[in-house]
């Protein structure tokens, strides 16, 4: 697979580079992208499969229209009357379509059965919109093989239990005077008091993690069904956006960290890709300095990025997006108050992200 350098957005800030511009002005040559031009993509190539997992944020919930004539903090608002994201309609109103990006979610929860929600060549369609759109838009663009975005989530998951990926080890965690035995990988219930008997419940530790990783494989399994003329596919990369349930544990807050560190090799382990890049945001809400659980989880996200220098194996291959500047208000648990712009915002530098970790492995 081959990062593009020589068009679209990256065109454009090579010349501003070239014309030795202002550092903003090069920044902002840099945020445009053009509009797809509607052909597909080099179907020689091994389709870059980009799998996308977490809770509510990922899931995506800024609404397209405007509700109850409140035409602010939706889409159509946002690129029609503010002009941004001029990449995603035509001249005539109509939503641009990729045919070189495969937008595809699928959703269950724990390891029950799997549920199409999306399907299609990556546009807008239906009534909210996720990250999905911004990150597709700009692989797309920089990407001149075949790409599908897979989105595998249910919204309510943490990190911490939910989604606990294998191989996680038990641990023991004081609060308000007793200590709890948090469970490890496939251990029931959550948690249970040091010395007591647990007693399990239908839910395991992990159970989630298993279930969305289990539909991303069915998806890869049928490929030709998801992206029409494919033979073969690479592990590209992953994306993460959660953290909103583990906040209301400090258990799971102050283990954010380890866990998040064990996913990341998890799923680079589960899915064969040890190469693959790995892109988190931030909760939108959460500004650098917080205190509590939500100040440890943002910590922990900001410390796996590999230009922090903690973690040397991720240098160049993991990063963060710091999400409070690019947030509209409202906070994770209110889904942002559905702006869509949050959602877009997020999504796109999550995709930018992605595409500066392309280009350092191509250099």
């Amino acid at each position: 697979m081959r990062v593009k350098y020589e068009t679209g957005f990256t065109m454009v800030l090579a010349l501003a580079l070239m014309l030795g511009l202002p550092a903003g002005l090069v920044s902002a040559a840099e945020k445009g992208l053009p509009r797809p031009d509607g052909r597909p993509a080099d179907m020689s190539k091994p389709v870059q499969v980009y799998i996308l997992l977490g809770q509510s944020n990922m899931l995506g919930f800024g609404k397209i229209n405007p509700r109850r004539g409140k035409a602010e903090g939706s889409l159509v608002h946002a690129v029609k009357e503010k002009k941004k994201y001029s990449y995603l309609m035509d001249d005539a109103g109509a939503w641009t379509v990729r045919k070189d990006v495969r937008n595809v979610r699928v959703q269950g929860s724990g390891t029950g059965g799997m549920r199409v929600f999306n399907n299609e060549w990556m546009t807008i369609k239906g009534r909210a919109v996720g990250p999905e759109i911004g990150i597709g838009h700009y692989l797309g663009e920089a990407t001149d093989a075949p790409v599908l975005i897979l989105k595998s989530c249910i919204g309510n998951r943490s990190l911490g239990w939910d989604l606990l990926p294998p191989g996680s080890k038990p641990y023991e965690f004081e609060d308000k005077g007793k200590v709890w035995h948090y469970a490890g990988y496939k251990e029931s219930p959550l948690r249970w008091e040091k010395g007591t008997e647990p007693k399990p419940i239908k839910w395991y530790a992990g159970m989630q993690y298993d279930g969305d990783i289990a539909r991303a494989r069915k998806v890869l399994s049928e490929l030709d069904k998801y992206y029409p003329g494919a033979k073969k596919y690479e592990i590209a990369g992953f994306f993460f956006w959660q953290g909103d349930k583990d906040r209301y544990n400090a258990g799971h807050a102050s283990h954010y960290e380890k866990n998040l560190v064990h996913l990341i090799k998890q799923l680079r382990k589960d899915f064969n890709a040890p190469k693959a890049n790995f892109v988190c945001a931030t909760l939108g809400q959460t500004a650098k300095g917080a205190k509590g659980n939500e100040g440890l989880i943002l910590n922990a996200q900001l410390a796996v990025d590999g230009r922090s220098g903690k973690y040397k194996e991720f240098k160049g291959n993991v990063a963060t997006v710091y999400s409070k500047p690019l947030s509209m208000g409202g906070a994770s648990n209110g889904h942002y108050g559905g702006h869509a712009e949050t959602y877009m915002n997020i999504g796109e530098a999550m995709g930018k992200a992605m595409v500066g970790l392309l280009k350092k492995v191509s250099e």
